[in-house]
């Protein structure tokens, strides 16, 4: 029988001792319909509260200002409504004996006019990742970007400041800076969405130094070991995203850079989709990212047990993230243990308001 590495306990995020390396991962479920993208306790709480036995939970993407938003009926931490609803949330996990961490969103070109009382979404460059979002007024096709002045810039560091900050207020454990998944943060990686001439694009230093500025903002506010970073380094053609000769050296760059700060733990996904025909991807992130980065890593994408106990036994990792699984299984540690059957989620319930396909889903009997 495989070993149970993932119901081992981990100490190696600094403070915050975690009981199992099992992390729920950051899902957006849309489930903040009301005025003031406000997270709740019936909703957002019970939903957290359920899902307490993971070693850690990482929320959904939460943005960090109006200017961040991208999506329908997702909450924010910018204001100090939210912030209450937020403690409610941390208040029902930390009570179950639960670790949360929130992820710090800005959705940058994947977003639309509708979203910003007309006006363009942010991002590096002025070019449209074409691709379709979800507005207020239903389904539309994203537009080219505002390029972000210096002025721009440093209003989203400030932003993402406040919102670290306001997670701290929050109860909050930490928080994920959201630099993956062909938002903002990638879009500067990226030298096919990011063509400055400033100092923020060209080189590969300047498109990474946005993030480095905005971690070294956030760390005013929340200790190092109290801030983890998310990175897909392989995506490609999602969200406008195309790799290129200088994409694994920019991320190459990135993780021996953070070597230098004291990190609660790096996120890294593996491919989204088949990659193998790509000439510049890497098809094994955890095991190409071990020999560089020497913190932490938390590793992310189709992981089941079987493989997240092997990523694990591997020395390639040392805590699995998954995603859906968690959706429909709020039990899923101990179904791991007892070598339980997994429920299956309901796609059509991801993004809809209300409990339905959100807390509805049932622990087992034993698991109680």
């Amino acid at each position: 029988m495989t070993k149970q590495f993932l119901l081992q306990n981990f100490n190696n995020i600094t403070g915050l001792p975690l009981s199992n390396r099992v992390v729920m991962a950051p899902m957006t479920r849309s489930r903040a319909n009301n005025k003031g993208n406000i997270p709740t306790s019936d909703l957002h709480g019970l939903y957290y509260e359920q899902r307490a036995s993971a070693g850690l939970i990482i929320t959904e993407g939460s943005q960090v200002s109006e200017k961040a938003v991208g999506y329908i009926n997702t909450p924010g931490i910018h204001s100090e409504e939210q912030v209450e609803g937020w403690k409610k949330v941390t208040e029902r996990v930390h009570a179950k004996g639960g670790k949360i961490f929130i992820q710090l969103w800005h959705v940058g070109r994947i977003s639309h006019p509708d979203f910003h009382n007309g006006d363009l979404p942010l991002a590096p460059s002025a070019i449209n990742a074409n691709e379709t979002v979800f507005t207020p007024d239903g389904k539309k096709e994203t537009v080219a970007p505002k390029e972000m002045s210096k002025n721009d810039i440093k209003q989203t560091i400030d932003d993402f400041k406040n919102a670290a900050k306001n997670a701290i207020k929050a109860g909050f454990d930490g928080v994920e800076i959201h630099s993956s998944n062909g938002y903002l943060f990638h879009q500067f990686f990226n030298k096919t969405s990011n063509i400055r001439t400033d100092e923020y694009g060209g080189s590969i230093e300047n498109r990474a130094r946005f993030f480095f500025e905005t971690l070294d903002a956030i760390k005013e506010v929340v200790p190092e070991n109290k801030i983890g970073a998310r990175f897909n380094p392989s995506l490609n053609g999602i969200f406008g995203m195309e790799m290129d000769d200088e994409t694994i050296p920019t991320f190459e760059y990135i993780l021996k850079k953070l070597n230098d700060y004291n990190l609660a733990y790096v996120h890294l996904s593996e491919p989204f989709n088949d990659v193998s025909d790509i000439p510049y991807a890497i098809e094994n992130i955890a095991e190409h990212s071990r020999p560089i980065y020497n913190g932490t890593i938390i590793i992310n994408a189709g992981f089941d047990k079987k493989s997240g106990n092997k990523v694990l036994e591997d020395g390639n990792a040392d805590l699995v993230a998954f995603g859906k699984l968690y959706i429909s299984n709020p039990d899923l540690t101990e179904r791991f243990e007892k070598n339980q059957e997994l429920a299956d989620w309901n796609n059509d319930t991801f993004y809809t308001p209300g409990a339905e396909g959100y807390t509805d889903y049932k622990k087992l009997e034993n698991n109680k």
